[in-house]
């Protein structure tokens, strides 16, 4: 048992420093009028984390993250919880129905749920938070939702489509390679293929990042 849970912590531990990495260097304007939504892809290695190991899995990576990206991009507590609240909206909510229909169903009323949810959430945040943080306007903020509304359906919309691309190559892999124990669903046939493509997006994310780094 201590084994299994320090891989976890271990594996934990990665996925919260691989999220830190692409969120410091790619963050991609999805509404070029407004140049601060930016979209980045952390909450892909946050909803493997929350599939793999459950929703409280999800929110100790986001937490961890997040608050390592403040150093790197400054901040505070405010915004430690806007980014931690913005991602387990999404992703906690998509685990904690994939965790209770443990199949492809499960996790796309998962993932859609999690769409509906982050965006009331952050809809609601916003609200009430600008005008004290920011000392925005009210009239302001409503002026601003709509578009806000469309930035957070466009980036979980992203993640979505991408974090179901991925999942099961990279579960696959880290489930035959033993730093993940086996879920209760057998592994299908074509398991090996599965796990030489999860490795090779593994790959890929690393070779990536450590080019871009140097760069």
């Amino acid at each position: 048992m201590k084994k299994l849970s320090t891989k976890k912590m271990a594996i934990l531990a990665l996925f919260s420093a691989l999220a830190v990495v692409l969120t410091l260097l790619m963050r991609i304007p999805l509404i070029p009028s407004i140049p601060f939504f930016t979209y980045d892809p952390k909450d892909i290695v946050i909803g493997i984390a929350g599939f793999l190991f459950g929703p409280a899995s999800a929110f100790v990576v986001s937490a961890i993250s997040s608050g390592i990206e403040l150093a790197f991009r400054g901040g505070n507590i405010i915004d430690w919880a806007m980014n931690v609240l913005s991602s387990c909206a999404f992703i906690c909510t998509a685990a904690f129905v994939y965790k209770k229909m443990h199949s492809k169903n499960g996790a796309f009323y998962g993932l859609l749920t999690g769409i509906v949810v982050q965006n009331i959430v952050m809809l609601a945040w916003n609200y009430v938070m600008d005008p004290i943080y920011f000392g925005m306007d009210q009239q302001a903020v409503i002026a601003m939702l709509p578009m806000l509304a469309l930035f957070n359906f466009l980036k979980c919309s992203i993640n979505t489509i991408l974090l179901s691309l991925v999942y099961k190559p990279i579960a696959n892999a880290l489930r035959l390679s033993g730093l993940v124990a086996p879920s209760e669903q057998t592994v299908p046939s074509n398991s090996k293929v599965i796990a030489i493509v999860g490795c090779g997006i593994l790959l890929t994310i690393v070779v990536v990042t450590l080019t871009m780094l140097k760069g």
